[in-house]
């Protein structure tokens, strides 16, 4: 049996925020696990593999909120800002990680360029570049 420190209260499991039977994996996007993939630091890792379940619930709503903690999460979703909440945070980031990854090009590609561009570069405006002059 577990005893409380004084001026504290025991708390049923049942009333804990975030509570899962099951451990959050996510093989798809993190095939050697979340702690390995150099993503997210040890403690943010804790936190995900122990209430990243609850959170994916809550996240796609097949959970509603059960407290204040996590209706503060589900808000926080909302609204697109984590705010202070740390469950938040770490969630935030998680899906910033498994997010399309942007690609940032040098030159642009094919086709990109307008037409406007392309024709300020010659010194007559037709596309034969000035063929008319050679005669």
């Amino acid at each position: 049996m577990i005893l409380a420190r004084k001026g504290q209260t025991n708390q049923n499991k049942s009333t804990m925020s975030f509570e899962s039977d099951k451990r959050f994996n996510d093989f798809k996007h993190f095939p050697r696990g979340l702690r390995r993939s150099g993503e997210f630091t040890v403690a943010e890792a804790d936190s995900l593999e122990k209430y990243g379940t609850s959170m994916l619930a809550i996240y796609q709503g097949n959970l509603a909120p059960r407290d204040e903690v996590e209706t503060a999460f589900a808000e926080q979703l909302k609204a697109g800002e984590p705010g202070s909440n740390p469950h938040a945070k770490v969630w935030f980031k998680y899906l910033k990680v498994i997010g399309p990854k942007r690609v940032h090009r040098l030159c642009t590609v094919a086709g990109g360029a307008s037409d406007e561009a392309a024709g300020s570069f010659g010194g007559s405006g037709g596309m034969g570049g000035g063929d008319e002059s050679l005669d």
